[in-house]
């Protein structure tokens, strides 16, 4: 591995960065991507078995588990293989603003007429507040989590450059050594809940061979059926003192994967069905509450209930229709932009060469 420090320091501790070699492509992540908005949508619109046994409660959290270690993964090997923060910046700008926004436009006026509610939900910081969500928005608590970690990345990265990553390895276990201190096994607020983000940056740097052997090793030697036997109880309300480190168990379900990309496991994980699911995993998740919202979700159990099938209809439509044409047109816009100065240049080239 070939090593391109940005900065003059001593490479026996910094990332080597890989900005000209092709970012690698693992599809066993569609397939837990695709799982995990199985996992969310079915905690948030079924029965999962009787409410007693908190089983919603428990799925609900396994799918957010897997979601955000996915989403530290993803965001660290950006910025090992592509250390561009402008580049990350619209990326990650036209990837989740558009369609978050314009679900906000669609849904606020319906049930809030607050202004500081629509600043905290378009600035998302409504997680950090007390009663600060609506019955269509409770979901955005994980987007705020999401592009609060996104700017902490940034601002680490301007200051310590390819040192920045490995920061996220003691900022990891501080936030859950926080969790335990302040009694918080499951919390909406970003520095008790980050750390489930920041373990999936660890298995990026594990996987890259940035942190020695022993993690790949692990991995590559462990039965992926142990963690996922394990995961359902360190994620049930029921056992609020596994539910400290459930962050580590998803990470060692998705990592284990990812090293053992032969085994029938990983074959499931790269069905057609999964990869479907994973592309269109953002405009479910977003959009979701609305179709049960009002008459949709009016009713007694059974009735309610023998709407659903409406409810899912409608979010799989409107969710394939934001990903393969709105969320599109967004994502192409910011390729575009990205592409702007480079045409720049190579029309000055071009000038000054004649």
């Amino acid at each position: 591995m070939t090593l391109h420090p940005l900065s003059p320091i001593d490479t026996s501790y910094s990332i080597p960065f890989q900005p000209k070699r092709k970012m690698p492509y693992y599809s066993v992540l569609d397939g837990w991507r695709g799982i995990g908005i199985v996992l969310v949508l079915c905690a948030h619109m079924l029965p999962v078995g009787p409410s007693s046994w908190n089983l919603n409660k428990m799925v609900g959290r396994m799918g957010m588990s897997v979601f955000f270690a996915l989403s530290g993964f993803l965001i660290a090997t950006i910025l090992i293989y592509r250390p561009n923060i402008r580049e990350f910046i619209v990326k990650r700008v036209f990837r989740i603003l558009p369609l978050a926004w314009i679900f906000l436009l669609a849904t606020l006026p319906l049930v809030s007429n607050s202004a500081n509610e629509y600043f905290s939900h378009f600035l998302f910081y409504e997680n950090l507040l007390p009663e600060a969500f609506t019955s269509l928005t409770a979901h955005y608590w994980s987007l705020c989590i999401e592009i609060q970690f996104y700017v902490l990345t940034v601002i680490l990265y301007l200051a310590f450059k390819d040192k920045s990553l490995k920061l996220f390895i003691p900022l990891c276990l501080l936030c859950t050594a926080l969790r335990i201190s302040m009694g918080e096994p499951s919390s909406h607020v970003t520095f008790l809940r980050v750390d489930e983000v920041m373990v999936g940056c660890i298995l990026a740097l594990a996987k890259e061979n940035l942190l020695g052997s022993t993690i790949p090793n692990f991995l590559k030697k462990i039965n992926p059926l142990i963690p996922i036997c394990l995961l359902p109880f360190f994620c049930h309300p029921a056992l609020p003192n596994l539910g400290y480190f459930r962050a580590y168990v998803a990470v060692i379900v998705v990592g284990s994967t990812i090293y053992q990309n032969k085994c029938w496991l990983s074959q499931i994980l790269q069905s057609k069905i999964l990869k479907y699911l994973a592309q269109i995993s953002y405009g479910l998740y977003v959009i979701h509450p609305l179709t049960y919202h009002g008459w949709l979700g009016s009713g007694g159990d059974i009735v309610r209930y023998a709407k659903r099938p409406i409810s899912f209809a409608l979010t799989f439509v409107l969710a394939h229709l934001s990903t393969f044409h709105y969320e599109k047109y967004w994502n192409n816009l910011g390729k575009h932009i990205l592409k702007q100065p480079k045409m720049v240049v190579a029309k000055n080239r071009n000038k000054y060469s004649q």
